[in-house]
């Protein structure tokens, strides 16, 4: 799976699917693909129920992190989620920006998309809007967000580096991301990396953690830390889907980690951009 084009259709075909279920079957999959064990799921999501601004409509069990308890948000701020999903994280970005703020949710799926639109009209905030589009090309003027979150969605773009481009594009000077990911520290098996199903599952997209941190630095960032960082289990079970008994060896004798990380950056303040903006 290294076609870029292809591998953009297989996240669209995927998270379609996923719009269309519930949490509890979504939660028996790896990041809803249906590829992995809950074993495997549960371990790279995280609660949300006991954040203020909480919905469970808009809760599919998916994400690897909470971006949105580390973003730094406050009243009146204009906050973009990349990869907004049914909404789950615009809706406690609301809560912590108010009446006076703006939440913009881009997803590249329109069953997500139309997903997010029924539950924002639900409930009934006029601050909270959910834009179709590529966070390669975001539909939004540069220069509008305070912040910027995302949950588990940079590893499914094959163009990591063109995203954060875009996030410092859109982001106002001094303006700052939190994006919750997953990264690796040594290599995957071929057979892991070339499994579509692992893409869309979340795993076989990701980047070496070194060049992850490079990336964000490369593209002018300040203040970058990692907030938050966990290890992520595969269990022998989904492995050995993927793996002969001989590659499921070697896979145990070396060293390797997967991580989910939640990461924070900033725009330096006397930050200039002139890049496309792709909607006015």
């Amino acid at each position: 799976m290294n076609n870029e084009g292809a591998l953009k259709e297989l996240v669209k075909q995927k998270y379609g699917e996923i719009a269309s279920r519930n949490k509890a079957i979504n939660q028996s999959s790896c990041c809803g693909s249906g590829c992995c064990s809950s074993e495997v799921y549960n371990i790279m999501s995280e609660d949300y129920s006991r954040l203020e601004g909480y919905n469970p409509d808009a809760d599919l069990g998916l994400g690897c992190g909470l971006p949105t308890e580390y973003a730094k948000m406050k009243q009146g701020d204009t906050v973009i989620d990349l990869g907004s999903g049914a909404g789950n994280d615009c809706f406690i970005a609301r809560r912590e920006t108010g009446g006076s703020g703006k939440v913009i949710g881009i997803d590249f799926t329109p069953q997500m998309i139309e997903k997010a639109r029924a539950n924002v009209d639900k409930l009934g905030y006029n601050n909270v809007e959910f834009r179709q589009g590529d966070i390669e090309k975001m539909p939004v003027t540069s220069d509008k967000a305070d912040v910027v979150v995302s949950n588990c969605v940079l590893n499914l773009v094959p163009n990591k580096e063109g995203v954060f481009k875009e996030i410092y594009r859109v982001l106002k000077p001094g303006g700052h991301f939190s994006i919750s990911d997953i990264v690796l520290e040594g290599e995957l098996p071929p057979a892991i990396q070339q499994a579509a199903e692992m893409y869309a599952g979340c795993v076989a997209g990701a980047v070496q953690k070194k060049d992850y941190l490079d990336m964000i630095s490369k593209n002018g960032f300040i203040k970058i830390e990692i907030q938050k960082e966990k290890n992520i289990h595969i269990p022998e079970d989904i492995l050995t889907t993927y793996l002969s008994e001989e590659e499921m060896s070697q896979y145990q004798r070396n060293k390797r980690s997967i991580q989910s990380i939640t990461v924070y950056g900033e725009k330096p303040i006397n930050a200039t951009c002139a890049e496309t903006d792709y909607r006015r």
